[in-house]
C-alpha cells in the first residue's frame, strides 16, 4: 500500500498558488507569484531535500507536470531521482503528450486511478503543486499525510489548499519545526473522523 503526501507551500490564510515566481501561474489575476522567496532560508531548504530525498514517485497536475517538465530534466542533481520516478499526470485531456522519460497519463477516472495506484507495491506519491488535483484527492479522501510549509504571510485571494474538495477530517500532528524567517514546517497523518464536544 502506498501513501500519497501532500508537499504545499501555503501562507497563513491558505493560498498555495505561485509561490516559487511571479509568472508560475497569473490566473484569476494572481498578482503575488514568488511569495515564498524573501522567507526561504537554509533552514527551509535543508528539510526540503530530506524530503525530497525519500523513495518516491510523483502524482501531479497538468500545470505542475509541465512546469517540473520544462525544469527538472536538466537539473536532476538538485532533486536526485526526478527522471527515474514514474510521474503520474492526472489530466482531462487524453490526447495530452507526455515527453518527460517515465510518466504516465490518468485520464480516465481519476480517483479510481489514484485508488489503484495507492493498492500497489512501491514508494509514496507525493503531490507537488497540483492545486485542482489536490482538490479531487481531497473530495474523495485519498491523502494520507501533508507535508506543510507554512509562511509568516497573507495575500487574500488566490488558489487555496483547501478548498471545495475539502471534506470533514481528523489529522495528528507527526512533525513541527520554525525556520529562523518564521516558516512552520507541520507534517499531519489522516486520523479518522472529526470528533465533538462541548466545554
Amino acid at each position: 500500500m502506498r501513501k500519497i503526501i501532500v508537499l504545499t507551500f501555503i501562507t497563513l490564510d491558505g493560498v498555495m498558488q505561485a509561490p516559487g515566481g511571479p509568472e508560475e501561474d497569473t490566473s484569476g489575476g494572481f498578482k503575488y507569484g514568488g511569495w515564498t522567496v524573501p522567507y526561504f532560508d537554509d533552514f527551509a531548504g535543508k528539510i526540503m531535500n530530506e524530503q525530497m530525498k525519500r523513495p518516491f514517485d510523483l502524482l501531479l497536475g497538468r500545470k505542475t507536470y509541465e512546469i517540473f517538465a520544462g525544469y527538472w530534466p536538466s537539473h536532476e542533481k538538485e532533486w536526485p531521482g526526478i527522471n527515474e520516478a514514474t510521474k503520474y499526470v492526472a489530466s482531462h485531456d487524453a490526447s495530452l503528450k507526455l515527453d518527460w522519460d517515465n510518466s504516465v497519463l490518468l485520464a480516465e477516472d481519476v480517483a479510481e486511478e489514484v485508488k489503484k495506484l495507492k493498492a500497489q507495491n512501491g514508494p509514496d506519491l507525493q503531490v507537488h503543486g497540483s492545486g485542482n488535483l489536490i482538490q479531487t484527492l481531497l473530495k474523495h479522501d485519498l491523502v494520507d499525510e501533508l507535508w506543510l510549509k507554512i509562511f509568516p504571510i497573507t495575500l487574500g485571494s488566490g488558489k487555496r489548499l483547501f478548498a471545495e474538495g475539502t471534506i470533514p477530517g481528523a489529522f495528528k500532528l507527526t512533525q513541527n519545526l520554525t525556520s529562523p524567517n518564521g516558516v512552520i514546517i507541520a507534517n499531519y497523518k489522516r486520523a479518522g473522523d472529526v470528533k465533538t464536544g462541548s466545554f
